[in-house]
Order: C-alpha cells, then sequence, then structure tokens
C-alpha cells in the first residue's frame, strides 16, 4: 500500500500550527492524489524501464508479442521481485516476452496502466481503490493477491511505553491517505483519541513522513514513532525502536491485503491467455516463496540491488521478509474494510467497489493445480 528503495515526497504536513487547515475542496483534491500511492512510499516518483532480468522467452507465443509488467522495488512486491529474477514468470508466458517498469509510488502507476504503459501491476488497496473509482470502474479489475502484513507501529521506548502513552506524540506514516496513515486513523479513533484526518492535528500528530527519511526523522527525535510497512519498521528497530504493535493484531485471522494484481481491463479482455499465464507464474512463485524461504529472500534482495543500487542488511531484510505472508487470495473483504475506514476518517467518499475484482482466471489457474478457489466478498464483475 509501502520498499528499500524508494524515491518520493510527500505533502509534508504535521499537527503544527504552521499549517493551516485546507479547505474542503482542496482536501479533497489532495487526498485523491494521496490514496493513489497507497503502496506507502510517497507520491512522486522517477520510473525505471527494464527488460525482465531472468529467463529469456521461449517456447509458443501467446496473443501477445510482450507483456508490459509494473511492480514496485519492495519487499512487499516480493512476488514480483523473485517470480521475474526468478523466471518463473517468464516461463509460463512462453514467447511472450516481458517488460518491466519500476514505480515508487501508486499514481504513477495507475497512470501508467491507464494509459497503456502496463498492462498488469503489482499495487497497494488504497490506489487499486481510487484507481477503480475515479475512472467509474473502467480503469482495472484486481486479478489476484500477492502479499499480507509487512506493517508495525514502532516507538521511540523511552517517550512511549504501551498504546496508553500515545496522547501528545507525533507518529509518522507515508502519507496522507496511504494505506498506513488511514489505519493508523482508524486505529487512534477505536482508542477514543480524536485526529483531523487532513492536518494530522489532535491528541495525538499524525505527522505524514517521506519513508525514505523516516529513519532520519526518527534519530532525530522530530518524531516519536511511526506506523510503516517494511523494510522501514525494521530499519526503525535498528536504530531502537521497539515494536508497539504489529498491524496484524487488528484484523480478523492477522491477515490484511497489502499488495494485490491489477490488470487494465482492455487488456484482460484481449489477452485472457497472457493475463492467465501471469497469474500461474504469480502462484508458482508464491509456491517458491513459500518452499525456498531463504532463496526467496535472498533472489528478492537481490532484486532490490538491481533496482536501487543497495541491497538491505540482514538486520533489516530477515524480520522484514519475516512479518510479510506472500499468498494468491487478494482478501477481497479487507479492502473493503480498508475503504470504510478511510471513509470513516473523512478521507474518503463512499465508494461503490462492485465490479473491483474478476478472480475468474485466478480461480481457473487454482483449480488446476488443485487448490481452493478465492472469494471476491461481492465484489466480483458482472
Amino acid at each position: 500500500m509501502a520498499l528499500g528503495s524508494a524515491t518520493t515526497h510527500t505533502s509534508g504536513r504535521s499537527g503544527s500550527g504552521r499549517f493551516r487547515r485546507p479547505a474542503a475542496a482542496a482536501v479533497a483534491a489532495l487526498t485523491a492524489a494521496a490514496l493513489l500511492s497507497a503502496c506507502g512510499y510517497g507520491s512522486k516518483s522517477e520510473d525505471n524501464s527494464s527488460a525482465a532480468p531472468a529467463a529469456a522467452a521461449s517456447g509458443p507465443k501467446l496473443s501477445a508479442d510482450t507483456v508490459k509488467i509494473g511492480y514496485f522495488a519492495n519487499l512487499t512486491h516480493g512476488t514480483a521481485l523473485v517470480g521475474l529474477k526468478e523466471g518463473l514468470i517468464q516461463k509460463e508466458l512462453g514467447a511472450t516476452k516481458v517488460k518491466t517498469q519500476i514505480f515508487n509510488a501508486g499514481p504513477t502507476e495507475i497512470e501508467a496502466l491507464n494509459a497503456g504503459s502496463i498492462d498488469i501491476g503489482w499495487i497497494g488497496p488504497s490506489p487499486s481503490i481510487n484507481g477503480y473509482t475515479k475512472s467509474d470502474g473502467k480503469s482495472l479489475r484486481i486479478i489476484g493477491g500477492s502479499a499480507s502484513g509487512g506493517v508495525r507501529l514502532v516507538v521511540n521506548p523511552d517517550k512511549i511505553k504501551t498504546l496508553d502513552d500515545l496522547k501528545g506524540k507525533k507518529i509518522a506514516t507515508p502519507q496522507l491517505g496511504n494505506t498506513q496513515d488511514v489505519a493508523l486513523l482508524n486505529y487512534l479513533a477505536t482508542k477514543g483519541y480524536k485526529v483531523d484526518a487532513a492536518s494530522g492535528a489532535g491528541d495525538v500528530s499524525v505527522v505524514r513522513t517521506d519513508n525514505k527519511v523516516t529513519p532520519d526523522a526518527y534519530k532525530s527525535g522530530s518524531i516519536d514513532g511511526a506506523w510503516v510497512p517494511e523494510p522501514t519498521a525494521s530499519k526503525l528497530v535498528s536504530l531502537g525502536a521497539k515494536e508497539l504493535l504489529n498491524e496484524k493484531q487488528v484484523w480478523p485471522d492477522g491477515k490484511f491485503v497489502i499488495t494485490n494484481i491489477i490488470v487494465s481491463q482492455k487488456f484482460l479482455k484481449e489477452h485472457p491467455d497472457v493475463v492467465e499465464a501471469v497469474l500461474r507464474g504469480s502462484v508458482n512463485t508464491n509456491a517458491f516463496i513459500k518452499a525456498n524461504p531463504d532463496k526467496a529472500k535472498e533472489s528478492a534482495n537481490a532484486a532490490i540491488k538491481e533496482a536501487a543500487g543497495n541491497a538491505l542488511d540482514a538486520a533489516i531484510l530477515d524480520p522484514a521478509w519475516k512479518d510479510i505472508e506472500f499468498l494468491d487470495d487478494p482478501l477481497a473483504n479487507t479492502l473493503q474494510a480498508e475503504a470504510d475506514h478511510a471513509v470513516t476518517a473523512g478521507l474518503l467518499k463512499k465508494p461503490n467497489l462492485t465490479g473491483i475484482y474478476d478472480l475468474t482466471l485466478l480461480n481457473k489457474v487454482l483449480q488446476a493445480q488443485g487448490k481452493p478457489a478465492v472469494a471476491d466478498a461481492g465484489l466480483g464483475a458482472k
């Protein structure tokens, strides 16, 4: 929603008096842009295009010569990182070539999908919601799951020892209206804290901070903690922060969507065989990750190094990877819940998500492998 390599910028709003509360129209415009970036790593980015890094295309060609795939160089996008690095996705595509594009933020990836620059993308739930609703349900479908978990509230243990100590403290989230921002606002509301969603001011100051600089903000003392995805949470822990809450604790069964797979409706209609092949590669990759966790972790880190120039240190990589669950189920019921939380926070008008999912091809792949079908929570295409 959410990466060791992101180069991003945020609105920079805090609860201080230096910022006036925006007018309602301005808040709506800002919120719409912010929600698009819910993978959690900012509102702006530079994109990097490259050919798929692993196996060369071979075998029968499907209905498209090329499929353009977008994703983040993020641990929470590990299915894409490992599937492409290990050639597991390319293997299913035969002679159909893969062209990849790496993004740092959700808005740019959605724009690329709408423009036809990519066909399929790994992305967080909030940009999926916003991309779908802003297009009146015409731009995309969610076709599969990818990851759950990987988000923690970590704090300075000298200032915050229990959840009751949050009042008056400054807690960072990646961006106004992003997935983690919504989760924190919702959690604070359930605990009776009053916070103005737009400005972040209130009983707890919600400080929207670029994940890239959050560790420095923590070291300087300008924030007291952060509700952030991996690997930022583990980076803060390496600096002395302590986990106060794992977001898994606030979700039924400890699962919530952090990354899913989307496709442009045009590409899905014209090339269902290609989409099915990518989904088969994704399912096989998730199985590979479960069967070979250490090798998969190394592969993901190698892919991050290729994209960002730097791999993650083991002290950060190991706990971050362990906290993420890779799975085929898009956890559709939690997507609706996340949208409801954004509405409650005043960051989003109640969206109509009917039709956002099309899990037909995923369930075909799962059935062929003797695996149970996954549900769309009543939000499937009719």
